[in-house]
């Protein structure tokens, strides 16, 4: 049959080649494009008093979304270790894969402004290695700010990556790079003493350059007193309504997650697609185990007059090879 399928192939062919994939983009951009949120901009919600909305993601997907969703900032935590890698924790995850994902979340996200958290490892030892890794965030990650944990001792850090034109978020309070040092992932600043740490802390990475600072399980009132005393906007996940904005990780907040696991007390769950997709996987096991999937409906048309010949084709070949 291989010899005639030169032959045959122009007259089986249509007159003009589309291509189908199931690789199709996820979606064309945002049909009226938002002005791209700055360091500007969010200095001028900060001054607004407007709350300042952030959200995480690891992949083009969840960037692509939150981005559709109006997201003022995006942050790719270090928490795809654990949501999207299936990590331990967020000290496993390398600066190699960080950037991967950062990359993959800068190529969907178009008006947000993109922040990549520097892994463990990648900014303790000095702040040239720090600047190192800034660096790569920006140039290879294509991120637009980094952001990394710890308070004063990190501020000659702060300074040596602000200096080089690369905003810094800081992230004080709850450090889960740090848990194994703060005794596991324990409420920060419920003394007294606790509390004017962390004011210290945010009032030297404020003046080392930082442009906000994440709160993360802090007291509310506490977390609402140093926003008070700071002029940097202050972003707070367990802290509270006074915060200068709110971050959440998004696999926690949209309930992609089986039953049973662990929630922080902070986490309030808009969603629940854990089951919606796991309620369309088993409706689509079922209809292809009954064949009632797929249908005519999901299968390209060929026209009767061109299957004809393709069949009579066949059949001649077989005819000839049996005789």
């Amino acid at each position: 049959m291989s010899s005639r399928l030169p032959q045959i192939i122009p007259r089986l062919l249509p007159t003009t080649q589309v291509r189908w994939s199931s690789h199709s983009p996820l979606g064309s951009s945002l049909v009226n494009l938002r002005k791209p949120v700055t360091i500007t901009t969010i200095q001028s919600l900060y001054r607004k008093n407007e709350p300042i909305t952030m959200i995480t993601a690891h992949d083009f997907p969840s960037a692509h979304v939150a981005d559709h969703a109006g997201m003022d900032m995006i942050l790719v935590g270090d928490s795809l270790a654990m949501v999207a890698l299936g990590m331990e924790d967020t000290s496993e995850v390398l600066m190699e894969e960080m950037l991967l994902h950062c990359k993959s979340v800068a190529r969907a996200t178009k008006g947000a402004f993109t922040v990549g958290d520097l892994p463990m490892g990648s900014y303790e030892v000095s702040p040239s290695q720090a600047l190192e890794s800034a660096i790569r965030m920006i140039k290879t990650g294509r991120m637009k700010a980094i952001k990394l944990e710890g308070g004063k001792e990190m501020a000659p850090t702060i300074a040596k990556i602000t200096c080089a034109g690369i905003p810094v978020l800081a992230h004080i309070g709850l450090t889960p790079q740090r848990q194994n040092a703060l005794g596991g992932f324990r409420v920060q600043g419920k003394s007294t003493a606790s509390a004017l740490k962390l004011l210290e802390d945010a009032l030297a990475v404020q003046e080392a350059g930082a442009f906000a600072v994440v709160l993360e399980a802090v007291p509310a009132q506490v977390a609402t007193l140093i926003t008070k005393e700071l002029g940097i906007p202050t972003i707070g996940i367990g802290a509270g309504n006074g915060c200068s904005g709110q971050v959440l990780v998004q696999v926690d907040m949209l309930g992609n997650f089986p039953p049973g696991r662990f929630l922080p007390r902070f986490v309030k769950r808009y969603g629940n697609v854990w089951d919606e997709a796991k309620r369309a996987i088993e409706q689509y096991r079922t209809e292809v185990k009954s064949r009632e999937y797929p249908t005519m409906e999901h299968t390209y048309p060929i026209t009767q007059e061109v299957f004809g010949e393709f069949e009579k084709v066949v059949e001649e070949e077989k005819n000839k090879a049996g005789s």
